[in-house]
């Protein structure tokens, strides 16, 4: 059984600082999602909403709060929430329902207005909130994890400062025809590596900000699409929101100890089921990716998931970007956007972001950072609480 669905549209609001509240982007989005599929908002039957626990109420009924300021037309609703896997969620929730047959035309928006600085919880007491007692107990930002994980790297397979300031590089000379990203200039490695250190290894540069910014798009049976003359859209091959197994040997946010593995030897870690679940369900190898937009909170986190999507074995992905084989020409382009280091964080659009990017370099749109001859794109993702995500698209 096929569970293709047709990406008939996509759109963006530009990232950046604007200030304005968060369902302004979402409308700016969808309006962008739903004039480039040439679909009706009227046809439209059901619309989910990416969650942004940010903006009050609004926020918690996205997809409510979205339908409501394009007009109410009837459609069924739903709001998600994975937190960065968020809009990769709120597309598996469209697809599920299309496929049932439920559905035909599915409007899937994510937006946010975020603040200044790392993202950290909610106010208040909450003793058993991992993410909370994160930041209660010991202190441990977002950018801390960031740099064991650096640090990991460096220790397990030479990773270097100097590895990590390329990879910042590469997506920015990757973003800089890129209208929807908040930064589009050029840096040096030394312009990394004399930034500020934020937490050691990382330096400022090394580390993506926080954005306002949307994301959406609409999807459709196949047979929709073939009946409003489309024979050949871009598909949505496979959406991968898999779980951990135990053992869960890799600390991730905002957890604070690992599993025990001596008894039993993880066959893969979390993130790299995440992959290899998108890959069995649609039916393909990482051979057959062209280019992946990845989950870049910092540098040295796009390496970890190169080596993650299996686009290289295991310790090798700072000689693919070494080589040039992860820059646009090169064997496999990782985060043609421009990525976080680009855009920033705006939680509930990232992963939607990401399938808007795919989708343009499949229809051979993306101006001035074309992957030539793209068939193939995979996006990864990953949110706190055992939310993972990966979308395999393809022509």
């Amino acid at each position: 059984m096929s569970h293709d669905v047709a990406v008939l549209g996509v759109g963006m609001h530009p990232w950046g600082k604007w200030g304005r509240h968060f369902v302004s982007y979402g409308v700016h989005a969808a309006r962008e999602a739903l004039a480039d599929s040439g679909v009706s908002w009227q046809d439209v039957d059901f619309i989910v909403g990416g969650e942004t626990v940010r903006n009050g109420y609004g926020g918690y009924v996205a997809g409510a709060t979205f339908a409501q300021a394009l007009g109410w037309n009837g459609a069924r609703v739903a709001t998600s929430y994975a937190a960065c896997a968020t809009g990769a969620q709120a597309l598996d929730t469209a697809r599920a329902r299309i496929l049932s047959g439920m559905s035909e035309v599915a409007l899937v928006v994510g937006a946010d207005t975020t603040p200044k600085g790392f993202l950290a919880p909610n106010a208040g007491e909450r003793w058993d909130d991992p993410d909370w007692l994160r930041f209660r107990l010991l202190g441990m930002t977002n950018p801390g994890y960031f740099a064991l994980y650096a640090r990991r790297r460096m220790d397990l397979y030479g990773a270097t400062a100097e590895d990590f300031a390329s990879v910042k590089v590469k997506n920015a000379r990757h973003g800089l025809h890129n209208p929807n990203a908040r930064y589009r200039k050029e840096v040096s490695a030394d312009d990394v590596l004399n930034s500020a250190v934020v937490s050691d290894p990382l330096h400022l540069l090394d580390i993506c900000a926080t954005s306002d910014g949307a994301a959406a798009v609409v999807l459709t049976s196949m047979e929709y699409a073939r009946q409003h003359g489309l024979a050949d859209p871009v598909r949505v091959r496979a959406i991968s929101t898999v779980t951990p197994t135990f053992p869960n040997t890799v600390i991730d946010m905002p957890l604070l100890s690992t599993d025990p593995a001596n008894a039993v030897a993880p066959e893969q870690t979390f993130k790299e089921s995440i992959g290899a679940a998108a890959y069995e369900e649609a039916g393909i190898d990482p051979g057959d990716v062209d280019l992946a937009e990845v989950y870049d909170l910092s540098t040295a986190l796009e390496l970890d998931w190169i080596e993650d999507l299996a686009l290289c074995k295991r310790g090798e992905a700072e000689q693919l970007l070494r080589a040039g084989d992860t820059t646009i020409g090169g064997r496999i382009p990782v985060n043609p956007s421009g990525g976080l280091a680009c855009f920033g964080e705006a939680v509930p659009a990232q992963a939607l972001a990401q399938v808007c990017e795919v989708t343009w370099q499949l229809r051979g749109q993306a101006t001035g950072r074309q992957v030539e001859n793209a068939k193939v794109g995979i996006t990864a993702n990953q949110g706190l609480f055992g939310h993972g995500s990966s979308v395999i698209l393809s022509v």
